[in-house]
């Protein structure tokens, strides 16, 4: 071409979690058997939607007001909806006014960064959801700016090392938070989100929250919102219903805004956001008529309940199962549905193999070893558990970090399936590492 056509944080856009299914895929040609734990879709692993869920949305698809355009931020009914329940919380107060909704989390995560002026830099967690790690790049021209969390530490966050990046960067704005985190399945308590606030206030900071996954939580855990605990903080919480109901194919999901009038450059970043989905026209109409129907429904709760009893529960059983290898770092799960495990120093080194019985599998190993001659160490384990034992994970080094090990569902509702691949997985480590 005649003119370069990318600029230079096009190469940040990576989403490893897709990436190795093509992997996974040409083993399939060869007749390998797959498991899947490289993606979090309830229905990949035998979910069903519960059938008065199903019920609700036809009937919706029966009204003709379904297929039409609805208004640029949403439907306003499931807006006023929303804000209700997020002002009985008893925190930061908000209008429909103060929602707007996209086709998906992925688009609002775009849209938030799109706009920022290249040197205005959100920091975020690692290791990093890949959406957010890769558009905060993306905008920016650079890799992501990260505060580390702690796997020695129940994947907290350290955060002294985030208030002193913030404090010796001056082009940093905001601050993400996942919580419930993904990748690492972590819930956060109250005093680790308060200094969050505390560091917000002290920069002059705002905060966003990636809440898609709140309302999933077991074994005792309790998300607080953001709303609960930003005070007078600037902020956007990020919510959908992809993984709640679940209803990832809706692609539904919207910001919240939190104290928009205390800071005029917030205030702009808002009404741009809205300017932004006003050209777009409006977000798909059908999901968001059936939010306040479906969590409006008394039998809602209990199906919730219900559903974090049962991720709960595999949470413990992947605990039974990989919880004693000297060779990884094992925190259990409390919130979302994932869980990264993290090896020791050292227990992974160049030329470990595990043994791959089909000569062509073999044979494919070594072409994705040659094509990458310097992949990371973590990298190369899950090529070899996935050519040696069928199963599909991702790196965490995928996951814009430093750290080495890799990352689980906890999706499969099939017991014995699940028990299969888990044995899959401690076997390969041990085999691996030995």
């Amino acid at each position: 071409m005649r003119q370069k056509l990318l600029r230079q944080g096009a190469n940040e856009l990576s989403y490893e979690i897709r990436g190795i299914v093509k992997k996974a895929e040409q083993l399939q040609q060869l007749g390998q058997k797959i498991y899947w734990e490289n993606i979090g879709d309830p229905f990949q692993k035998h979910h069903q939607m519960a059938p008065w869920m199903k019920e609700t949305i036809q009937q919706l698809a029966q009204e003709d007001t379904a297929y039409g355009y609805c208004h640029s931020k949403g439907v306003l009914q499931t807006r006023q909806f929303l804000a209700e329940r997020t002002n009985a919380l008893g925190g930061a107060q908000i209008t429909a006014n103060d929602i707007l909704f996209f086709n998906g989390l992925g688009d609002a995560i775009a849209k938030l960064y799109q706009f920022l002026i290249p040197a205005s830099r959100i920091i975020g967690p690692s290791p990093a959801y890949s959406t957010h790690s890769s558009a905060e790049g993306a905008h920016a021209n650079a890799h992501p700016l990260t505060y580390k969390l702690d796997p020695k530490n129940n994947w907290y966050p350290d955060m002294d090392d985030l208030y002193l990046k913030v404090k010796y960067n001056p082009n940093i704005v905001g601050i993400l938070i996942i919580n419930p985190d993904n990748p690492t399945g972590m819930v956060y308590p109250k005093e680790i989100l308060e200094r969050f606030v505390a560091i917000a206030k002290e920069f002059d900071l705002f905060l966003v929250c990636d809440e898609i996954y709140s309302n999933i939580t077991y074994n005792g855990a309790e998300a607080f919102q953001l709303a609960e605990y930003i005070g007078d903080v600037p902020g956007i919480a990020m919510k959908g219903i992809s993984k709640e109901f679940p209803w990832p194919g809706s692609r539904c999901g919207w910001m919240e805004y939190y104290n928009r009038d205390k800071d005029e450059q917030f205030e702009k970043l808002c009404q741009t956001l809205d300017n932004a989905k006003m050209i777009e026209v409006c977000a798909t109409k059908l999901p968001q008529m059936a939010i306040p129907r479906i969590m409006g429904d008394e039998r809602y709760q209990s199906y919730r309940n219900e559903m974090n009893e049962e991720i709960g529960k595999r949470s413990k059983l992947i605990k039974e199962l990989l919880e004693d290898l000297p060779q990884l770092y094992f925190n259990e799960t409390y919130g979302a549905f994932y869980n990264t495990i993290i090896f020791k120093d050292d227990a992974l080194k160049e030329g470990q193999s595990i043994e791959i019985d089909n000569p062509e599998v073999a044979e494919l190993m070594e072409q994705w070893l040659a094509q990458e001659p310097d992949m990371p160490l973590d990298k190369r384990f899950v090529y070899y558990l996935l050519a040696s034992k069928g199963v599909c994970v991702v790196p965490v080094s995928s996951f814009a970090s430093d750290l080495q090990g890799f990352r689980v569902t906890l999706l499969e509702e099939d017991e014995e399936l699940m028990q299969e691949t888990f044995m899959r997985i401690r076997d390969a480590v041990k085999e691996y590492c030995s």
